[in-house]
């Protein structure tokens, strides 16, 4: 498995990404604003872009896995581990 390519944020980025499993993250002037993983990558991120904080990411990158659930939770873990214990910047609470 490995990642894509740095895309921009916007419609015809999220079009690139295949309708199948995995994990993807967003970010802005280098901050990470969402990691996410779903069963349909580009069907999420589409959702994303109307998100009121997570659509002011500019680019973001992908990794198709069948396993997207346990490596978006590495994921996560692996961000608060880095960052005091703190989720990215749209998925704070």
């Amino acid at each position: 498995m490995s990642w894509s390519e740095w895309l921009d944020f916007d419609r015809a980025g999220v079009e690139k990404v295949p309708e199948q499993a995995g994990v993807f993250v967003t970010h802005a002037s280098m901050k990470v604003h969402y990691i996410g993983g779903s069963a349909n990558m580009r069907r999420s991120l589409e959702e994303l872009l109307n998100d009121q904080c997570a659509k002011n990411a500019k680019r973001f990158h992908y990794m198709p896995t069948p396993s997207f659930e346990e490596e978006r939770q590495k994921l996560l873990k692996d961000y608060a581990d880095k960052h005091q214990g703190k989720m990215p910047l749209c998925m704070e609470k």
